[in-house]
């Protein structure tokens, strides 16, 4: 066989593996937004802070990430971001990764008269838990 017909059968079979993924891909996000429950934030923050402020306490009492029983924390950043990026997390992973930042003290009172306490978390390091089996051994730990 020659080598040009051997690149167009690799680009085809690479090709058919990429439909295969992204279809995939399509039935997850399918799942989520037809079967899963969303906690939905806009963000105004984070284009000036750098980082995402997760709620765990107001008045003194828990809410937020505290209290809530949703499947999935959406974040659309505003302002800096003009609504255009947003990132679907699952709650679970969540919580793991605001537990760590927790325990490193990033704290901040925020909202209404500093009433709420949110833990902060640098935008640029959310992504490493993605790929970081440390948020999935915390959840273990529980």
């Amino acid at each position: 066989m020659n080598k040009s017909k051997k690149k167009v059968r690799d680009r085809k079979t690479n090709f058919d593996y990429d439909l295969i993924i992204g279809q995939e891909g399509e039935r997850i996000v399918d799942q989520i937004f037809k079967k899963a429950t969303l906690e939905v934030k806009r963000d105004f923050w984070t284009g000036r802070s750098g980082n995402i402020a997760i709620e765990f306490e107001s008045r003194g009492k828990p809410s937020g990430i505290a209290k809530t029983k949703s499947d999935y924390y959406v974040f659309i950043l505003a302002e800096e971001y003009r609504d255009e990026l947003i990132i679907i997390m699952k709650t679970e992973r969540l919580k793991a990764v605001a537990r760590e930042y927790y325990l490193k003290g990033c704290v901040k009172e925020m909202g209404d008269d500093n009433s709420s306490l949110a833990i902060l978390i640098p935008l640029k390091d959310l992504s490493k838990f993605a790929y970081n089996d440390r948020a999935t051994d915390s959840e273990e730990e529980d």
